[in-house]
């Protein structure tokens, strides 16, 4: 059994990653400013491994005294996607960037971190060809540069892992509806139509349970895979948006898109990834993006409002 601290637990990732990472025995602190009034970390009170505290990760002296104890620490705490990052400049940098860098100064080097990133950093690719871990960086937003020096900073310091995650979709106890597949689902669900920018931009998608899936394969798998970065996504779903709208259809015929004349989607990335590095250590997904689709399909039907947004 390790001693794990997640920072910013309470997130849509960390709601689905801490309940695995006690399942499979481990004792679990999450730090969390619950920034989201949101409580989806309710059921795991009764767990006799599980704690929780209300904090800021820029506090070296609460974060000083909750890595003490433990052995891995999984930093998920930041502002993520970059209209959240560009509407608090201030907070990204300090949250996404100065928060991890805190965390390499406080541990000791016996701790182990494994951290997620985005692959987002691959910015904007050449056409047809994949971007692997030695593919140069060339972040295009605030949030992605935050992110990109976060990791250079733990891979430097050494005794960690670094996930590139590809853009996750999935239900989660703390949703987000921002997410591409999200929004586009949530869109086929209620609106049954879509105006689409762009729509020949690709990018790699990822299960969110694959992506807890994932780190628990890096804690078990730390020795093979210390000191790199590794992307995490569906080496069968590097799809434009063009393509994911088709596959959307394909389970609400009813859906309708339209790619537009003109105008602009604020977000340019535009790449497809290679995820052969993880899998060569034996990692492989279990949700499709298929199975994904139909389980926020159903998953739409209780959700109402725009609560569930980053921003």
């Amino acid at each position: 059994m390790a001693k794990i601290l997640v920072t910013g637990g309470a997130g849509y990732l960390g709601s689905v990653l801490v309940p695995c990472l006690i399942d499979a025995g481990n004792h679990v602190t999450v730090v969390d400013n619950f920034m989201f009034r949101q409580s989806p970390l309710n059921q795991l009170c009764a767990k006799g491994n599980f704690d929780v505290v209300r904090g800021d990760v820029r506090d070296e002296g609460l974060m000083a005294h909750l890595v003490k104890e433990v052995d891995i620490v999984i930093p998920l705490a930041a502002l993520v996607g970059a209209p959240l990052c560009n509407a608090d400049r201030i907070g990204a940098e300090s949250i996404n960037r100065d928060a991890v860098l805190l965390l390499t100064r406080l541990l000791s080097n016996s701790q182990r971190i494994v951290m997620p990133i985005t692959n987002s950093g691959y910015g904007i690719g050449q056409p047809g060809k994949l971007c692997d871990e030695t593919t140069p960086l060339k972040p295009i937003s605030l949030y992605g540069r935050t992110k990109v020096e976060a990791e250079e900073a733990v891979l430097t310091r050494g005794n960690a892992i670094s996930l590139r995650l590809a853009t996750v979709f999935g239900m989660a106890p703390r949703m987000r509806l921002d997410l591409l597949v999200n929004d586009f689902v949530h869109r086929a669900v209620n609106d049954r139509a879509l105006m689409l920018f762009e729509a020949h931009f690709k990018r790699n998608f990822i299960h969110i349970r694959d992506v807890a899936n994932a780190f628990l394969h890096a804690i078990d798998h730390f020795d093979v895979m210390r000191d790199k970065p590794y992307n995490v996504g569906l080496s069968d779903a590097n799809l434009s948006k063009l393509e994911l709208c088709q596959r959307i259809q394909q389970h609400l015929p009813g859906f309708v898109f339209v790619e537009a004349p003109i105008g602009e989607d604020p977000d340019k990335r535009d790449y497809i990834v290679s995820n052969e590095r993880l899998e060569a250590t034996g990692f492989r997904p279990r949700w499709s993006l298929d199975a994904g689709i139909a389980e926020l399909i159903k998953g739409y039907r209780m959700l109402s409002g725009s609560s569930h947004a980053n921003i």
